[in-house]
C-alpha cells in the first residue's frame, strides 16, 4: 500500500498539513460564525420569549387584582345594598307594628267603652232583679204584701251597707 511507504509520508504529512489547515479555515471562517449566528439567535428568541411571559405574566396578575378589588368593591356594594334593604324593611315593620298596635289600642278601648256600658246596664238591672226576687221572696215566705218603693228602699240600704 502506498500510503505505508516510509518515503511517502513527508508528502502525505504535508498535505495532511495543508488540508487540515484549510478545512480549519473553511469551518472557522464560514461554518462556525453561522452556527455561532444561529446559537446567538437561539438564545436571543429564548430571552424574548422569557421577557414575553415574564411580562405577561405581570399583566395577569395585575388584571387578576384588579378582577379581585373589583370582586371586592361589588361584594362590599352587595353588603351596603343588603343592609339598607334590611334598614327599610326595619322600617317599614316598624311603621305597620305601629300602625296595628294603634288599631288594636282602637279596638280595645271601643271594647272596653262598651263593656262599661253593659255593665252599667247590668247593675241596673241587678238592681231591678233584687228588687224583684226581693219581693216575690218577702211574699212567698212571709205571705205579706210589700210596695216596691219598699223593697227598693230595703235594697239600696244593704247594697250601701257591703
Amino acid at each position: 500500500m502506498p500510503q505505508l511507504n516510509p518515503a511517502d509520508f513527508a508528502p502525505q504529512l504535508i498535505w495532511l498539513a495543508i488540508i487540515f489547515i484549510g478545512l480549519y479555515f473553511l469551518l472557522s471562517r464560514v461554518a462556525l460564525p453561522r452556527i455561532g449566528e444561529v446559537i446567538e439567535e437561539r438564545r436571543d428568541r429564548i430571552q424574548r420569549d422569557l421577557d414575553e411571559a415574564e411580562r405577561l405574566k405581570t399583566e395577569t396578575e395585575k388584571a387578576i387584582a384588579s378582577y379581585e378589588q373589583a370582586l371586592a368593591e361589588a361584594r362590599g356594594r352587595a353588603h351596603n345594598i343588603a343592609q339598607e334593604t334590611r334598614e327599610k324593611l326595619s322600617a317599614e315593620v316598624a311603621r305597620e307594628r305601629t300602625d296595628v298596635d294603634k288599631n288594636i289600642a282602637e279596638q280595645t278601648a271601643a271594647a272596653e267603652e262598651r263593656i262599661a256600658i253593659a255593665k252599667s246596664a247590668a247593675l241596673l238591672q241587678v238592681n231591678e232583679i233584687a228588687v224583684e226576687t226581693t219581693e216575690t221572696i218577702v211574699n212567698e215566705l212571709i205571705g205579706a204584701t210589700t210596695t216596691g218603693d219598699e223593697v227598693a228602699a230595703a235594697v239600696s240600704r244593704a247594697s250601701a251597707n257591703t
